[in-house]
């Protein structure tokens, strides 16, 4: 194990906060990061570790803030306004990269810096979370099975309830092209008869292209019929969610005032996922996959991955969980159960 630490930041946020308390459980060596010194202090104490407080605004700052670590696990959203900050200083410094992002454009923001960081010799690896770990790691699996594979298509479920830091994400990409409503809602069975779904754009559409050469993915979302009527009204409602008090108290709402889910709704949750690949000739595989709730999926696979991390297990230059670790990466995680369906 390096000796060198990891460094979490945003580590007092819901998220971090669960990142963080799984890392310090599994002894690796944490420094706990944000920009809120008072609640480092806090989370410092319960978990024994220490801390340092930067903001990601200050490149200087940011720059001191990770020197001498081994790799910062970035847990700060909304990443559209955070990844790069954060990203160039590990690339500056010789530090690899991890964060928990589910982001399009921060996918592709860190494949474009994949060759400086190939020369480098970091990983940048986004996705480490729910976020696409599962879902990457299914699609790599199915077209191991079917090598020829022209195109896939993968639908989740097990989101739940938003925690505040998810709401305020999607409420940062309210106003993006074809980010809040896909046109098409298809039925998949996840292992208990079909669920209506709605097409999403979703990392995967970055990250399966990576990991299996594979270029035509789709992606889908299990969505009741209030989710699926709410999706349809938000492009007409995106205008007014840039407005910063009204996209804040949208984010409220959709979280219902809370963190996150409590620990007995993460308990009680579970993600599943399908998905299949199809060839030229039209022969189909299919799989399903079950986990934990995807809160705490997350924790469970960015220390996971960051533990390799740690242990020098990395492949420079941009990466997806399944490119560095392969199809099984998932199934290290306990409670997590695969099965091929076709």
């Amino acid at each position: 194990m390096a000796t060198s630490p990891l460094v979490i930041y945003g580590a007092y946020g819901y998220t971090g906060a669960l990142v963080a308390r799984e890392a310090a459980a599994r002894g690796l060596p944490v420094v706990l990061a944000g920009r809120d010194s008072e609640r480092l202090v806090a989370l410092s104490r319960e978990l024994r570790v220490p801390w340092r407080a930067f903001p990601l605004t200050d490149p200087d700052a940011v720059r001191r803030g990770i020197e001498g670590s081994a790799a910062v696990l970035h847990c700060a959203g909304p990443f559209i306004r955070t990844w790069r900050a954060v990203a160039e200083a590990c690339l500056d410094l010789r530090v690899h990269y991890l964060d928990v992002t589910g982001e399009l454009p921060v996918f592709h923001g860190l494949a474009a810096l994949g060759p400086h960081a190939e020369r480098a010799g970091v990983m940048l690896l986004p996705g480490a979370g729910f976020d696409v770990v599962p879902s990457d790691c299914l699609a790599a699996h199915l077209v191991r099975r079917l090598p020829g594979a022209r195109s896939l298509v993968i639908a989740f479920s097990g989101l739940g309830r938003m925690s505040i830091g998810t709401a305020r994400t999607f409420m940062a990409h309210a106003d993006l092209p074809g980010t809040l409503a896909g046109p098409a809602v298809r039925a998949f069975d996840f292992g208990d008869g079909p669920v209506p779904c709605v097409a999403l754009p979703w990392g995967d559409l970055a990250t399966a292209p990576r990991s299996t050469g594979v270029s035509q993915v789709s992606t889908y979302m299990a969505a009741s019929v209030t989710e699926r009527v709410l999706l349809r009204l938000a492009p007409r409602i995106a205008p007014f969610l840039r407005n910063p008090r009204v996209a804040e108290l949208t984010a409220q709402l959709l979280a219902r005032g809370a963190a996150g889910p409590d620990p007995a709704v993460r308990t009680r949750g579970r993600s599943r996922h399908y998905a299949e690949a199809t060839d030229a000739s039209g022969n189909t595989v299919a799989a399903r996959q079950r986990g934990p709730d995807g809160y705490t999926l997350t924790a469970l696979t960015a220390v996971e991955i960051a533990r390799r991390v740690l242990a020098g297990e990395v492949r420079p230059g941009w990466q997806t969980p399944a490119s560095a670790y392969g199809p099984d990466l998932v199934l290290a995680i306990p409670g997590v159960e695969r099965e091929d369906v076709r």
